[in-house]
This record gives C-alpha cells, sequence and structure tokens, in this order.
C-alpha cells in the first residue's frame, strides 16, 4: 500500500509561481512512475506531468516549458514546480502512482490562479 499526501497549493496572481509537493509513504525508488494530475470544476481529469525512476519525464502540452516535475527520492517525495501560473491552471491537483498494479492516489491540493 501507498499514501501520498500533497501540500503546496494556493492562491496566487496570474505570472506567479508555486511548487507543488508530494510525499509517498513508501520509498519512491520502488515507485516507477510518479504523475501529477489536475482537475477543474466541471471538467475531466487530466494529466500534468510524470516522471519515472531513471528521471525520464512527460508533460501535457498546455504546461510544458512552464512547469517541472522532479523527485527526491532521498525524501520520497515528488515536486512540481509551476511558473508563469494561468488562470486556466486553477484546479485541484492530485499526484498518483502504480504499486503492484493497483493505482493510489493523494487527497488533492486546490491552486487557484487570479486573471
Amino acid at each position: 500500500q501507498v499514501q501520498l499526501v500533497e501540500s503546496g497549493g494556493g492562491f496566487v496572481q496570474g505570472g506567479g509561481s508555486l511548487r507543488l509537493s508530494c510525499a509517498a509513504s513508501r520509498n519512491t525508488l520502488g515507485l516507477n512512475v510518479i504523475g501529477w494530475y489536475r482537475q477543474a470544476p466541471g471538467n475531466q481529469r487530466e494529466l500534468v506531468a510524470t516522471i519515472t525512476s531513471g528521471g525520464n519525464t512527460n508533460y501535457a502540452h498546455s504546461v510544458r516549458g512552464r512547469f517541472r516535475i522532479s523527485r527526491d527520492n532521498a525524501r520520497s517525495t515528488v515536486y512540481l514546480q509551476m511558473n508563469s501560473l494561468k488562470p486556466e491552471d486553477t484546479a485541484v491537483y492530485y499526484c498518483k502512482t502504480n504499486y503492484l498494479g493497483i493505482d493510489y492516489w493523494g487527497q488533492g491540493t486546490q491552486v487557484t490562479v487570479s486573471s
């Protein structure tokens, strides 16, 4: 079993930055892919970025060049650095991983970007 706890969300003006953290209860060395997803009101949950145990990253087109995902296995934590935030980035952000064939999600953290 894996527990994921997100933090770092908040309210920010457009153009600002936030850094989200996802702390895992299991050493992230044992977790191949960890991803950040987001869900805005009335929308489906969508992929934001993923990172593999080898450090390979993948980004949604809408955030490429503005967001950066990283992982610190010593701290069992994955980060999402979000720069140049836009009002359309407003959503609840979740981290997710898969362990032994089971998907695990955190509880989410709210990000609100004003125009």
